[in-house]
């Protein structure tokens, strides 16, 4: 029997604001995904304030909730310093810290527009934080949009 893997991405706002309430949502989004799910693979980057808050909300909903159905992925856009000088605690915290290798390729100002696409398509659904229509962020979930994705933005009903 396979198992079912359900991959969920996070992308916000480099800077966001209500983190106590958007920590909230996520904390109950994600009981949800972990308690409904067979497996759940969460994909994430580390660019902005929502990214660290989703990474921490996961790393608590997996410590409340202990069912061993989740992994926790960093997706970097190529090999970065911070990475490089402190892989030990890198992979301390997350499950796995990859490399995509189409955003490794690119020109560095594309590169984590390449990254964000590539987690898209790997993705069943999409968690955001988006508040305003600009930037990386927005861009993303544009191209989700397009490519058909569930998206669910948290900021929507604050």
């Amino acid at each position: 029997m396979m198992i079912k893997i359900y991959t969920v991405s996070f992308f916000g706002h480099r800077y966001i604001e209500q983190d106590a309430e958007i920590e909230s949502r996520l904390d109950r989004l994600l009981h949800e995904l972990i308690t409904q799910k067979e497996y759940v693979d969460f994909l994430i980057g580390r660019d902005g304030e929502f990214d660290m808050i989703a990474s921490a909300a996961i790393r608590r909903a997996v410590s409340n909730y202990g069912y061993g159905n989740t992994h926790l992925t960093l997706v970097l856009p190529y090999m970065k310093a911070d990475f490089r000088n402190n892989e030990k605690s890198f992979l301390e915290y997350y499950d796995e810290v990859e490399i995509c290798e189409k955003s490794a390729e690119a020109h560095p100002k594309s590169a984590i527009l390449i990254r964000n696409q590539s987690m898209i398509d790997r993705s069943d659904l999409v968690i955001c934080c988006i508040s305003h229509k600009s930037g990386g962020a927005y861009k993303t979930v544009q191209y989700a949009k397009k490519k058909g994705k569930r998206i669910l933005n948290i900021t929507e009903e604050i």
